[in-house]
């Protein structure tokens, strides 16, 4: 298989909609080769059922205009640095190669995002391990950066999504039984969640000088002539 630009994994479908769906629509639309991966299948969600966050995952990601979509079928609220789990996720990101990986920021009040981020932290070390799963080739090219779920946080590099906020609207909109469930009970998600979302976009972009901004976090210096910048 022909290597990927960016895999961006998430613990639940509509986790990387939230954090990056403008960035994952602006790279699209350049021609790069995305995959997203959900860890779980968040069938412990208060709203809503496993067959229809699928639908919604599914169409979510054609409104985004990514290559694959990709369920790990790790159990929800399990997630966790087992061996098991490292190799599950090491499996993905050999297989597709990544340029760059996107997680979940560990910093988050949901500890599966934490734990997330985590896991896809372990994983990608693993992943450049030779003897870790030596059925498959090693790969130790591709640096992890984080996307922020919940919060606001400050970031250390921002992707300008002015021009690709309504698609982003569009996509978190496939969501409907986590944002607007018809006779669901209410949750956090539930009360204004997606104009948060949005209002942090804003704030992001007049920080960075622009309308509407996507911030990420890095834990590992970026060679503007060399990563993330660079290639995109």
């Amino acid at each position: 298989m022909e290597p990927v630009d960016i895999l961006a994994i998430g613990a639940h479908a509509d986790d990387i909609e939230i954090g990056m769906g403008g960035t994952i629509a602006k790279w699209a639309s350049r021609k790069k080769k995305i995959v997203i991966c959900d860890l779980t299948a968040g069938e412990l969600s208060s709203n809503g059922t496993v067959e229809i966050r699928k639908k919604e995952a599914e169409e979510a990601a054609e409104i985004l205009g990514v290559m694959e979509r990709i369920n790990l079928g790790i159990p929800d609220r399990g997630i966790q640095n087992s061996q098991e789990q490292i190799k599950a996720v090491v499996n993905v990101i050999r297989k597709y190669q990544p340029k760059i990986i996107f997680a979940p920021y560990f910093e988050d009040r949901h500890p599966d995002h934490g734990n997330a981020s985590s896991l896809v932290k372990e994983a990608a070390f693993s992943a450049g391990i030779r003897k870790f799963n030596p059925d498959s080739a090693p790969i130790c090219k591709s640096p992890v950066y984080y996307y922020m779920i919940n919060g606001i946080h400050t970031p250390n590099f921002a992707a300008n999504i002015s021009a690709e906020i309504e698609q982003k609207k569009k996509a978190l909109a496939a969501y409907k039984s986590q944002f607007e469930p018809a006779g669901g009970v209410s949750t956090p998600l539930t009360e204004g969640y997606v104009d948060s979302v949005i209002a942090r976009d804003l704030l992001t972009g007049k920080q960075a000088g622009c309308l509407y901004a996507e911030g990420f976090i890095t834990d590992r210096v970026i060679l503007l002539d060399h990563d993330l910048l660079g290639e995109f």
